[in-house]
């Protein structure tokens, strides 16, 4: 019988314990255990037959890996890393051992932050005040209602926002950035004027998310802005798929 294929959630210290009782995903929901080779260890379980996106496994895949990270730094691996067979973890660990090692001291009391700007609809009277240009095109329209009045209202009402939301974001990161280490840029987001991660010191955690909130407070009529956070911390590890352990991604 072939052996069962692996899940692979991260990479650990070989010295760093399980939290107890922790299940990973599949119904119903599979042991966690270590696979060892001298200095790493990558932290997996029995890979379900058929693994899909659903709400319940990717809560338990992160679930883990912020259990994991109470611990000691975690090298996380993205939802649906599956590895063919236990030889081929710890056959790529021993591969990569010396810079998983580094990398793991890099995020040693570290923890991942971030920020999201959008822009907010509702602050189109603040807008149509504070902006001459958008104002008389307003009366404009008003006066001589039509397609294109109302098309060149639109963008100029879209940009004004777009603007407002900007600024907003230059200064949440203004105020963000002396409370992190590193910060990196994430992927576009559909009405997301700005979308940054940061590594944060777990002993920054609360003032960040405080001066976080500070910041949403203060410029709710500007953007609408999110922190999110504590996450693990897959915006700084960038190569660690390439170096996962055999990893096939289904």
């Amino acid at each position: 019988m072939a052996d069962p294929h692996v899940y692979v959630y991260g990479i650990i210290r070989a010295s760093q314990e399980l939290p107890a009782g922790r299940r990973g995903v599949g119904t119903p929901p599979a042991r966690l255990r270590r696979l060892c080779e001298r200095g790493v260890a990558a932290v997996v379980s029995e890979a379900p037959e058929s693994l899909l996106a659903r709400r319940r496994d990717l809560m338990a895949h992160q679930d883990t890996l912020l259990e994991l990270a109470e611990r000691g730094p975690v090298l996380p691996m993205r939802f649906g890393v599956v590895s063919p067979d236990e030889a081929a973890v710890t056959e790529r660990l021993a591969e990569r051992e010396r810079e998983h090692l580094d990398t793991l001291e890099r995020l040693d009391g570290r923890l991942e932050m971030n920020l999201k700007i959008f822009t907010v609809e509702d602050g189109l009277a603040e807008l149509v005040r504070d902006d001459p240009a958008v104002r008389r095109l307003r009366e404009s329209a008003q006066r001589r209602p039509g397609y294109e009045a109302s098309v060149r209202l639109g963008e100029a009402v879209a940009a004004g926002l777009q603007r407002r939301a900007a600024s907003a974001a230059a200064e949440a990161l203004r105020v963000l950035t002396p409370l992190a280490e590193a910060t990196t840029p994430g992927p576009e987001v559909p009405g997301c004027v700005r979308n940054i991660s940061f590594l944060v010191a777990r002993e920054a955690q609360r003032a960040f998310q405080s001066e976080g909130a500070r910041c949403a407070a203060r410029l709710a009529s500007h953007a609408e802005v999110r922190v999110t956070g504590p996450l693990p911390c897959f915006s700084f590890v960038p190569s660690v798929h390439e170096g996962a352990p055999a990893a096939a991604r289904r």
